[in-house]
Order: structure tokens, then sequence, then C-alpha cells
């Protein structure tokens, strides 16, 4: 069962909006973590686990928002409640795009091939920016880009 998600979306993202005299606000349960990222705590609802073999399986819940703003506006990105969904087809982090929560978007793809064990025992996972989260994030970093990689740690 999911514990918590800390993901930080992208460093140099994050650099940008505060460089530009932008603001990154959390909400709704989110946090800012000491790297600058944030963690997320577990709704509940969500099975991830770990399978026999020791890789995450299932799906994970996570409240929270997070919002990047700068330029008078010009530059608006909202991120609530992420879910990391892990399936046959691969595993993504999808969150609500609005504060209205009506409509869900992959974000990310994690590589799940790729985790590694951080302190504490926390799974890290590389993720890639998505076709919507490029879009997400202004077109400004192509699908496909490295992002921060999640630090999920599981109860």
């Amino acid at each position: 069962m999911a514990g918590s998600l800390n993901w930080g979306v992208k460093q140099s993202f994050r650099g940008y909006v505060e460089s530009a005299g932008g603001v990154i606000e959390t909400m709704g349960g989110a946090e800012r973590a000491a790297d600058g990222g944030f963690t997320f705590a577990a709704a509940p609802g969500g099975d991830l686990r770990l399978d026999a073999d020791g890789r995450p399986v299932g799906r994970g819940l996570f409240v929270g928002n997070v919002r990047f703003e700068a330029h008078g506006g010009m530059l608006s990105v909202y991120l609530a409640d992420p879910n990391i969904e892990i399936g046959p087809s691969g595993a993504v982090i999808t969150v609500a795009d609005s504060s209205a929560r009506t409509h869900r978007m992959e974000i990310a793809t994690l590589d799940l091939g790729a985790i590694t064990t951080g302190l504490a025992g926390e799974l890290v996972i590389p993720t890639a920016l998505s076709m919507d989260g490029s879009r997400l994030l202004g077109d400004h970093y192509p699908p496909k880009t490295a992002l921060d990689p999640v630090r999920l740690t599981l109860r």
C-alpha cells in the first residue's frame, strides 16, 4: 500500500518559474520538500503494492495540488491529486488538470525497468514527459524529456 509520493516534476522548470519571479504553491495536502520537490500523501482506495518479485503493481492514489504561475499568469500550470497507474501496457502518472477535477491526463511515464532503492527503502523510479505532459508544460519540453524521478514509499 502506498505511503507517500515525492516528485519534483522537473527541477529546471521549478527553477525557471522562480527565477522569472513566479510562484509555486502547494495546497490540499501537498507539501514542498526540502529538495524543492513535492510530497503527496496517499489517498484511500489505491491498491499499489509490491508483487512477489518486488516490483510495484496496481494504482496509487495521492492527494494535493501544485500550482506554477509566472509572467503575470501567461505561464500557469495546475497539477492535482497525482495517481500512479501500473498496468499491462506500462506505468504512468496521471493528474487532474484543474481545480474542478473533472479531467485526468497522463503527464509522465515511469521506467519500471530502472527502479533503484533510495534512503529508507523508498523506490526511486525514473520518469519521462508524455505528449499531454509536454502540452501541459507549454510545449517547452518535448515528449520523452527526462523529469525528476518519483520517490515512492510503500507501507
